[in-house]
């Protein structure tokens, strides 16, 4: 599990896809998100501007990331 750490209360989806480095453009973020390919805690998400708080955790393929 890779730990990503945010400045903020919270980041949306799309914008972590982003600042981890999964996806280097916001349309790629939106277009993994669209076809359910990125869960947040567990759970298949498809709200690119869903706010992520420290704590949750984001999974894309194999890779797990934990909001710190």
């Amino acid at each position: 599990m890779k730990e990503i750490n945010i400045n903020t209360e919270f980041i949306k989806l799309d914008q972590f896809l982003k600042w981890s480095g999964i996806v280097s453009l916001g349309s790629e973020a939106k277009i993994l998100v669209a076809e359910g390919l990125v869960k947040v805690n567990g759970e298949i998400c498809t709200q690119r501007g869903k706010k992520l708080f420290v704590g949750d955790k984001v999974q894309f393929e194999e890779q797990e990331y934990s909001i710190i």
